[in-house]
């Protein structure tokens, strides 16, 4: 019989952000596999936990995949985890879990700490439709084109960022997209943690000295989402944005502004709409 693969979420910073069923989880499986086992030794140390550790990177996981399928199959559980937050975001995870299905081994996730869900919450930017890029390319021409992208995008955007390539990121922010409206999250659950929120070039201005680990959310670019929906009737628009989660007074308002009619004839159209 196979084992299971845990992937269990740990704390992005605060030591207290982790689950009693992720504690059992990391005491009751035979191997944990960890993106840097001197990192993840201090958590495990701190919990009082003593299990072996294989490392498990970026840089080694195509080699390291096969052996821990190896280990499942042969019936050990192996609990996967990150230096900080949930496996597989922006972090080791996603090959092994296809693996992992390839071979019917059963996955279980273990929630817990996530860096991009609590720089959202946060942000004060819109919750409802979100669209996450993780790490922009570094690649000039791929790094372009993901610009392009992003200028299209009418959801809030999210982006994680090394420290020392802050500066440059809101600075291609500022050169691509214009000086929209963005939300910097440092710090999430450390001692310093903080979030600057204004025009990017306001926060340009904030961040000669800043450090630490960062999140970049970008407010989405509406006007594209307006200009789509003017040229649909009005049951059309309704549903589109009843999909998106609005309530019947906010799609009531959309409307009417997109149709340039007033908001009564509106309501009057949708009276017995839920």
């Amino acid at each position: 019989m196979s084992g299971k693969l845990f992937l269990v979420a740990t704390p992005i910073g605060n030591l207290e952000d982790i689950t009693l069923r992720a504690i059992r989880v990391l005491k009751e499986v035979d191997i944990i596999a960890a993106e840097d086992t001197r990192h993840s030794l201090k958590l495990l140390n701190h919990l009082e936990i003593t299990k072996p550790l294989i490392s498990y990177h970026r840089h080694n996981e195509e080699v390291k995949t096969d052996g821990l399928i190896n280990k499942l199959l042969n019936g050990e559980n192996i609990a996967l985890i990150t230096d900080a937050g949930t496996p597989a975001i922006s972090d080791p995870g996603e090959l092994i879990v296809k693996k992992a299905i390839e071979n019917q081994i059963e996955i279980i996730p273990v929630p817990g700490a996530c860096a991009l869900i609590n720089a959202l919450i946060c942000s004060g930017l819109d919750t409802r439709s979100f669209s996450f890029y993780g790490f922009l390319p570094l690649n000039k021409k791929l790094r372009a084109a993901k610009f392009e992208e992003l200028k299209k995008e009418n959801k809030t955007i999210i982006i994680y960022e090394a420290p020392h390539k802050i500066a440059t990121t809101l600075s291609d922010i500022y050169k691509n997209m214009g000086d929209v409206n963005i939300v910097l999250a440092r710090e999430i659950t450390k001692i310093h943690e903080s979030f600057l929120r204004g025009r990017v070039s306001s926060i340009i201005e904030k961040i000669a000295d800043i450090k630490g680990e960062m999140i970049i959310l970008i407010e989405g670019n509406n006007s594209i989402e307006e200009e789509s929906h003017e040229e649909l009737d009005a049951q059309s628009q309704y549903e589109l944005y009843k999909k998106q989660g609005l309530t019947k007074n906010e799609i009531i308002k959309k409307i009417a502004k997109n149709m340039g009619v007033k908001k009564n004839d509106i309501y009057m159209q949708f009276l017995n709409e839920d």
